[in-house]
């Protein structure tokens, strides 16, 4: 198993991640109806937002996915935050970062996934909105722009006031 990258800048990252002041917040509705869309959406059995921390990723919403938290250094999202644009993975067990994995070989079977990164203004990624299945699939063009079009909003609702988010 290759263990999630440490991107470049990680001390700004990470100061960014903990300016949203989001981290171990209760439940919010604006975010679980995205996760709930995009498991409808792209009929995954899991979706997430995830933000990355120094040493887990934190599931802020979560759908199909029993646990609150995990270590970042075997976490998909820990890599994705490190890719430019979507990391889609098709079949973890033909790729050789991850076929070793326990999340593959293991709950919750993880063999296709797709991670899009949650790019703040300021350039620093905090987190994904990610898709997972229990097979392998494709995700064509249409998947992507959607996908895309998904992590934009929720960017756009992570930078907003705190006193402008309601739900």
């Amino acid at each position: 198993m290759l263990a999630a990258p440490i991107p470049a800048h990680d001390a700004e990252r990470l100061a960014a991640l903990h300016r949203l002041l989001i981290l171990d917040t209760p439940p919010q509705q604006r975010f679980d109806k995205v996760v709930q869309f995009a498991a409808a959406e792209f009929d995954v059995p899991v979706a997430t937002i995830s933000l990355v921390d120094e040493h887990r990723q934190w599931f802020m919403a979560r759908v199909g996915m029993p646990l609150c938290e995990m270590a970042r250094d075997i976490s998909f999202c820990g890599h994705a935050i490190a890719e430019p644009d979507v990391l889609l993975i098709p079949d973890a067990l033909a790729d050789g970062r991850f076929a070793d994995n326990p999340l593959v070989s293991g709950p919750p079977h993880v063999r296709f996934y797709a991670g899009a990164p949650l790019t703040l203004p300021c350039g620093n990624t905090v987190g994904t909105l990610c898709l997972m299945d229990s097979q392998p699939r494709q995700f064509g063009p249409v998947d992507l722009a959607i996908l895309r079009t998904l992590r934009d909003l929720l960017v756009r609702e992570l930078g907003r006031p705190a006193e402008a988010k309601h739900d």
